[in-house]
């Protein structure tokens, strides 16, 4: 491996996880196609395998009718890549590289039926051994409501002593993940589809920081590597493994957190559904969910009963003026979808100046929230 003053080590002293390093950085190469390589092979034999060109049998099992494609672009590929100076790179990048069967690699994930091979982190691997862990995932295009929901249960849980996990994705995730932050106590995990030094979304860079600071990042990808869509779903799979309990706040119909719900089943993990407005094309995933049998979460002792935990977190204060009169009428004529003005408007009697300086008093005292024309009611 490279020394400490940055000196790239020979070939012969590379240790197995630079080799996977390496591996894992070539084209559409994901964990079963790496399993396939490493069938009968140490990491640097699989290696000597791809820049070979060769197809192997195994992998064509894995992959199908282009396997022959897939080696010459693997072997066109490697011949780019120097693995002793990728691991040197990948060390100086202060990146932990943990593999399957190392004493640091996640106890959770030991027994599950598609580990990861490698795992990158940034962060203390040991914020892993919490005893109760609980993803909370959801849609990109989430509601106010939904993100309410999503911070509250990442501040309870986190300050009850559970780990929140989430894929650091815009909306749900990354809302859940700064109610933990907020609230301190169990040290978050994030896992991501890049490599760490590509922050996807570039939004989220300053939460991403923050929970390798206070927690632990996981990918599978290597530096370097940037968004991909299957990445995502394979990503979701150790979200779940990582979970005692997943939890979906807000799915559209197809939303990609039902892959983590598949995994999650998969895995024999409880998945609890938070349920929302019927109209609202945010919630039709988790209330379809809710049909086919999924067990609500209508509160924060819902999650701890499915982890078998005794108590209850503390739920926020609400220190909001209580509206009254037609504050109150216009808030509960409001629903909890988005609404405009004229929808309000047909639903209240009142003249559009008394509508409009309602309105404005409940945005002001942080009943409404305001975004494009459109007002949602705020837990």
């Amino acid at each position: 491996m490279a020394s400490t003053d940055g000196v790239v080590a020979s070939m012969s002293e590379l240790p197995d996880a630079a080799w996977l390093t390496s591996l894992l950085g070539l084209p559409a190469m994901g964990p079963r196609r790496l399993g396939a390589l490493l069938d009968g092979r140490s990491p640097s034999e699989a290696w000597t395998a791809v820049r070979s060109g060769r197809p192997l049998p195994e992998v064509a099992d894995v992959v199908g009718g282009r396997v022959g494609a897939l080696f010459a672009e693997w072997a066109k590929a490697a011949g780019d890549i120097d693995p002793a100076v990728v691991w040197a790179a990948t060390r100086a990048a202060g990146v932990e590289v943990v593999t399957l069967g190392d004493a640091a690699y996640p106890r959770c994930l030991l027994a599950d039926p598609e580990p990861a091979p490698v795992l990158f982190a940034r962060g203390r691997l040991d914020a892993v051994a919490v005893p109760s862990r609980v993803a909370i995932v959801g849609t990109r295009r989430c509601t106010r409501y939904g993100r309410d929901v999503a911070t509250e249960l990442g501040g309870a849980l986190a300050e009850a002593g559970v780990a929140v996990v989430s894929g650091l994705a815009l909306g749900i995730d990354g809302a859940a993940h700064t109610g933990a932050l907020a609230a301190g106590g169990a040290p978050p995990i994030g896992v991501v589809a890049t490599g760490l030094d590509i922050v996807y979304p570039a939004a989220n860079r300053r939460l991403w920081n923050r929970v390798a600071e206070a927690g632990v990042l996981f990918t599978e990808a290597p530096l370097g590597t940037g968004p991909r869509g299957w990445r995502f779903p394979s990503r979701n799979r150790i979200i779940a493994g990582f979970a005692d309990v997943v939890v979906v706040v807000e799915s559209h119909a197809s939303g990609g957190s039902l892959y983590t719900v598949e995994a999650a089943l998969d895995r024999n993990r409880p998945v609890l559904a938070v349920p929302g407005p019927i109209h609202s094309p945010a919630s039709r995933g988790t209330n379809h969910l809710l049909a086919e049998g999924c067990v609500p979460l209508c509160g924060i002792d819902d999650v701890l009963t499915a982890l078998g935990l005794v108590g209850s977190a503390p739920l926020q204060d609400d220190r909001r003026t209580t509206p009254d009169g037609s504050d109150l009428g216009v808030l509960d004529a409001a629903g909890w979808s988005p609404t405009t003005l004229d929808a309000l408007a047909r639903r209240v009697d009142l003249a559009p100046v008394d509508l409009a300086s309602s309105v404005a008093r409940l945005v002001r005292t942080g009943w409404f929230d305001e975004e494009r024309g459109f007002y949602q009611r705020v837990r």
